[in-house]
């Protein structure tokens, strides 16, 4: 493949190799120049993308291949493979995932997470809890801003689990924060396992629930996923299969003690 002198000239000036284009005129018709290129461009790229994902703290997680779509009675998985497509990342629109425990939201969230990740956008995941306990935590409100600005940076910010603690309104009024600065900006991604009209009971007595709840769902793409917990099932399953070799090991040694006495 051939590369024109101006296209090696600009992607030298990308990579911030100005050492080599100070000696344009000494390397630019050389044949090893493209290679080089080739090979830094590919290092920071590599570099890149470890630093993303692992400022994203995704932990561990299945891929989206390992999921079962036949298990929840609701899902739209033409939908979900739609936002895995990133596109609300450019518009800078958000998903909210709403179901009951179990039923793979946080699955889908880091898969999510890791796919934005590989096309480039910086990430961050963190649970509810976590984001909410750490805002308020700071002493003041330079301390603030500054963790403030931890939450608004990435290109996607996933907030994990909204809904199965109550917080109190210094809560509610931080979160309205995070999502008002990234409103119409940036995307947020949220899990919850209470539908909208219940998240009074997370935040009592809070005045801007109503509020938070519309800049967060303006221009949002809503996921509806219903039925029983699919870790329950794989915890009866697995209990179930243990339950069994337990038995043929059973049945082995009481085979072999028949065989010893005969």
């Amino acid at each position: 493949m051939t590369h024109s002198a101006e296209d090696l000239r600009q992607r030298l000036d990308q990579l911030a190799l100005y050492g080599l284009l100070e000696h344009w005129d000494e390397i630019g018709s050389k044949p090893w120049l493209a290679q080089v290129i080739e090979l830094e461009e590919r290092e920071r790229q590599r570099r890149s993308l470890e630093r993303r994902t692992r400022n994203a703290r995704l932990g561990r997680f299945k891929a989206l291949a390992d999921f079962d779509w036949k298990w929840p009675k609701r899902i739209e998985r033409e939908q979900i493979e739609d936002i895995l497509r990133l596109t609300f990342i450019r518009e800078a629109a958000n998903v909210v995932l709403v179901g009951p425990n179990g039923v793979g939201k946080t699955m889908i969230a880091k898969n999510l997470a890791h796919q934005a990740v590989v096309e480039g956008h910086t990430v961050l995941f963190t649970t509810a809890s976590g984001l909410l306990n750490d805002l308020a935590a700071q002493d003041s409100s330079s301390s603030l801003q500054r963790r403030l600005r931890r939450y608004y940076r990435p290109h996607l910010l996933i907030i994990d689990e909204l809904g199965y603690l109550s917080y109190d309104n210094r809560h509610a009024d931080l979160l309205f924060e995070v999502v008002s600065k990234r409103y119409g900006e940036k995307s947020i991604v949220i899990t919850t396992n209470k539908p909208f009209g219940e998240w009074n009971e997370v935040f009592p007595n809070a005045t801007c629930v109503v509020t938070l709840v519309d800049r967060l769902v303006h221009n949002a793409e809503i996921i509806q996923i219903d039925g029983p917990s699919f870790r329950l099932k794989e915890a009866k399953e697995k209990s179930a299969a243990r339950a069994k070799q337990r038995a043929a090991r059973k049945k082995t040694r009481t085979r072999n003690t028949r065989s010893k006495r005969s």
